[in-house]
């Protein structure tokens, strides 16, 4: 009677293990389906991310290329103001800066 009982102990234990076995399988396969999940999960924020960013910079882009001629204008107007500016200045202490060569090149030193 005891190897029947044994005989049973063994079945018990076989089918106790390969329950185990069934479980550690499901959870594997859970985890498995969870990564892949996560992954697909973070390419997709990856591409939105990329996506919003590459608008932005496109938009800019787009701000500063738009305005390419307004630029232009601008810079001009500038340059001119500045030529102007140094036109003026360069009349006020012209007559100064001739004195002064004048001053040195006539003295003669011994």
């Amino acid at each position: 009677m005891e190897s029947s009982s044994n005989h049973g102990g063994i079945k018990l234990l076989l089918a106790a293990e390969h329950e185990a076995q069934q479980i550690v399988n499901a959870a594997r396969t859970a985890k498995m389906a969870r990564l892949k999940q996560a992954k697909e999960e973070a390419e997709t924020e990856v591409a939105e991310h990329k996506a919003s960013t590459e608008h932005g910079f496109q938009r800019k882009l787009e701000e500063t290329s738009g305005d390419s001629g307004a630029n232009v204008t601008r810079l001009e107007q500038e340059t001119d103001a500045k030529i102007e500016q140094l036109k003026n200045e360069a009349s006020r202490i012209s007559r100064d800066v001739v004195d002064m060569l004048l001053k040195h090149v006539t003295t003669v030193k011994n």
